[in-house]
């Protein structure tokens, strides 16, 4: 491993030669200058992940030094410790507001310096390691696609983001709903708080509540101890609820409270908290229609659409399929330590003639089946492996598509649109539709959908 780089600015030719002298013995690599001139080349140019720096120096003192390293805005600038033998409050606070590490006053004691020292180096590699996972996870959130509707939904999000408007956004299952809730909070003034998410759909309905105010020991039976609740846990920051569609009309009235008083009562419990709290909401469902159906209370509704976002489907943007495919193949590869992967022309010609039911979701899962199951770099269309019956279906504005055509291509996506509904479950969209379970699986058959694995 590297020695750690250490870089000791003195004009006093004492104090340099015995600070590296100690800190060679230590193992550290150190280098040190008189001046405050050859220090800010030095640190600039250098790979120091410390700096011991004198406040008072000929020509350019310490806390110029300080704050010109500071102000030219590197990712990567070393811990800096101001040392000094006329300590002052007044310089001291001044140099921290700098962005000094911590201040020491002369005479040095080795013991002293390298506590600070080895405090400072610490620091410095934890602040690293969270730009680099808050770097990973910006990426990881990036909405992809250079289509029309992307860049319109891009724009969208810098417009609105920084307001603390709520937030409902519309689509199907699989067009990332929750990676557009991700970065409204990241291009907000919150992002810096928790993002808190809950999926409506995924709890069943006796839970909800306590998922998403807590309870306290005693009120749910099975469930020993106190809980936090999710909005307790967004205060300052966003909460997500995803498919909120799915959410009971109790627990609607409830929410709806929460977002007028900001303010919640625990499951068994009198006592109020307060939260300051973003909400974004998501679902797959026309909430128009389950208002209607008196499956969703209006007022609710009212007070969730402030801000509404629609992400379309993927079979309507197929000019953004070549760009997802390459990204996932990447991250694929990547995850999985495999050689790159290339589509060839008729590879990237099958996926944008697919209708893609299960959208980006779909499409991301078909490219790390490929990465996995293909060891070949150039992958054709005989490795998508895409059923034909579920190539993009003609609209009722085709004038070619005949009467019989057009109401297949209706009842697949009717059928389809229920199994997402139902994550897949044949048994709980046969329900749905008011089939047999038999019945379903021919008809399916006829439609050429496919089972979910």
């Amino acid at each position: 491993m590297k020695p750690t780089q250490v870089l000791i600015v003195d004009d006093e030719p004492g104090i340099r030669e015995s600070l590296k002298g100690v800190l060679e013995d230590e193992g550290f690599e150190v280098q040190a200058v008189p001046t405050g001139e050859m220090a800010v080349e030095e640190i600039l140019n250098g790979a120091y992940e410390a700096v011991l720096l004198d406040v008072w120096l000929p020509g350019m003192d310490g806390l110029e030094v300080l704050k010109q390293v500071k102000g030219a805005g590197h990712a990567a600038l070393p811990a800096i410790i101001m040392i000094s033998g006329h300590g002052s409050i007044e310089s001291a606070v001044r140099a921290t507001k700098l962005g000094a590490f911590d201040f020491l006053e002369k005479p040095l004691t080795i013991e002293k310096v390298m506590v600070v020292l080895n405090n400072a180096l610490e620091q410095r590699r934890m602040q690293l390691q969270l730009r680099e996972i808050k770097d990973t996870s910006r990426s990881r959130l990036r909405i992809f696609g250079e289509s029309v509707p992307m860049k319109a939904l891009r724009q969208q999000i810098l417009l609105m983001a920084a307001t603390n408007g709520r937030v409902l956004i519309y689509g199907e299952s699989g067009t990332g709903k929750e990676l557009v809730a991700h970065a409204i909070h990241a291009e907000s003034a919150r992002a810096d708080q928790p993002f808190v998410e809950l999926n409506c759909a995924a709890i069943p309905e006796e839970l909800i509540e306590s998922e998403l105010f807590g309870h306290r020991k005693g009120s749910i039976a099975g469930m020993d101890g106190d809980k936090i609740g999710k909005l307790e846990k967004a205060d300052g920051g966003t909460l997500f609820l995803d498919e909120v569609g799915d959410m009971s009309l109790k627990t609607q009235a409830k929410v709806m409270r929460v977002l007028d008083e900001q303010r919640f009562e625990p499951v068994g419990s009198a006592e109020q908290i307060q939260v300051d709290v973003r909400l974004i909401a998501a679902t797959n469902k026309n909430l128009e229609e389950e208002i209607e159906r008196g499956n969703f209370r209006e007022d609710l509704f009212y007070r969730l659409n402030v801000i509404p976002f629609e992400v379309p489907p993927l079979r309507e943007r197929v000019e953004d399929i070549p760009l997802l495919a390459e990204h996932f193949l990447n991250e694929f590869t990547s995850a999985y330590g495999r050689k790159g992967k290339e589509l060839t022309v008729e590879a990237y010609k099958a996926l944008s003639e697919y209708s893609w039911p299960g959208n980006v979701r779909e499409l991301k899962n078909l490219m790390e089946r490929i990465v996995i199951m293909y060891p070949q770099v150039r992958i054709d269309a005989r490795h998508i492996p895409l059923p034909v019956a579920r190539r993009v279906a003609p609209k009722p504005s085709d004038r070619t598509a005949s009467l019989l055509e057009v109401r297949q291509a209706a009842e697949r996506d009717y059928i389809l649109k229920k199994l997402d509904d139902s994550s897949g479950n044949v048994s709980r969209t046969a329900e749905l539709l008011g089939l047999e379970r038999s019945n379903l699986y021919k008809k399916m058959r006829a439609l050429g959908i496919a089972p979910r694995e």
